[in-house]
């Protein structure tokens, strides 16, 4: 029996922690990006991804219109342009241009940019949008994966904890992720002997 006492909450959005991710959409020529939190992995064949948006955020029309956006991961030390990006709107400006990020091609979707900066990029054609209340989930098929090479052992597998530490959000705050507690499976794994 557990010591911990708790006390009953409103429900409530407090799921965490969650990516800090950067979202690219629109054109090469006239990008925005926005910060989302709200994103995650729902389906693995065909690899499926989400973003929720308010209805009334700019990039919803964009979204809408061009169906394709890149979810860029972030790492921690990247936390004051992520924020930026979340606070300010893409009607008053080039986010690329006032937060310095890179700009790159996609060569997998129209015309969508992606942050050059992030050090992981999944790039994404919208199969369905589904009004939820206040805000509209954009579903995905993860159409391309681009990963920095330092993200690589010397072996050649992936690994996302390796550098900086990848950011993440917490109910308000942002958080450096990157310490490694166990590896799938670990609970079950016979050890070697």
């Amino acid at each position: 029996m557990s010591d911990m006492t708790k006390k009953r909450l409103q429900p409530g959005t407090v799921l965490g922690p969650l990516p800090a991710a950067l979202v690219s959409l629109g054109t090469f020529d006239k990008p925005n990006i926005i910060t989302i939190a709200w994103t995650g992995i729902i389906n693995s064949k065909p690899p499926m991804t989400y973003i929720s948006v308010r209805p009334e955020r700019y990039s919803n029309a964009i979204l809408r219109e061009r169906r394709e956006f890149v979810i860029n991961i972030p790492t921690a030390d990247l936390a004051k342009r992520v924020d930026l990006c979340g606070m300010k709107t893409g009607r008053d400006g080039d986010k690329f241009k006032i937060c310095g990020f890179e700009k790159l091609r996609s060569d997998v979707l129209t015309d969508c940019p992606i942050i050059g900066d992030c050090p992981v990029n999944l790039e994404c054609a919208v199969t369905d949008v589904i009004s939820l209340g206040s805000h509209d989930m954009f579903i995905a098929e993860i159409k391309g994966l681009l990963a920095d090479n330092s993200l690589f052992d010397e072996s050649g597998k992936f690994d996302m904890l390796k550098g900086p530490g990848i950011l993440g959000y917490v109910h308000g705050d942002y958080v450096a992720m990157g310490r490694r507690k166990g590896t799938y499976g670990f609970s079950v794994r016979k050890r070697r002997k």
